[in-house]
């Protein structure tokens, strides 16, 4: 029993929705946490006369950069769902998905405690980037693995 290519086609498209859903929703965790510590960080800094950094922005946006990464593995998996590929492709933007959202939710919380720490010193900004870009590279990484092995 075979499976007509337009429903292979159609369970394909799911990889690719998979992929940029869960990106974006562990974005929207990561910013929620980064935000929510940078508005706690800058109420301190208010509270106690300080200058408020406005650098804490960056931190809070940092995550949003999977999205991103999730929309070029949609668009990869569409392109090869419209070439009637199997169905594996559900698998790879459901893990696919998953890890880049757990990249971005896990920036986010790093991202906080950045937003904590300048807040409270004003030093590190460049050490904390790099602990944010490490976090990110996991994205980098399975979204360059997904281009080059998914087809």
């Amino acid at each position: 029993m075979s499976i007509a290519a337009e429903t292979i086609r159609s369970l394909n498209s799911i990889g690719g929705e998979l992929a940029l859903g869960l990106a974006a929703s562990g974005s929207a965790m990561g910013i929620a946490a980064a935000g929510m510590a940078a508005v706690g960080a800058w109420k301190r800094c208010f509270a106690q006369n300080k200058p408020a950094p406005f650098m804490l922005a960056v931190f809070v946006g940092s995550p949003i950069t999977q999205t991103f990464y999730g929309m070029i593995v949609m668009t990869k998996l569409l392109e090869l769902a419209k070439a009637g590929t199997p169905p594996a492709l559900i698998g790879w933007g459901l893990f696919g998905g998953l890890a880049i959202g757990a990249s971005a939710w896990g920036q986010g919380k790093v991202a906080a405690s950045a937003s904590d720490a300048l807040a409270e010193t004003g030093k590190g900004f460049t050490n904390y980037l790099m602990a944010l870009g490490i976090v990110e590279s996991v994205a980098i990484f399975v979204m360059v693995f997904i281009l080059v092995f998914a087809s």
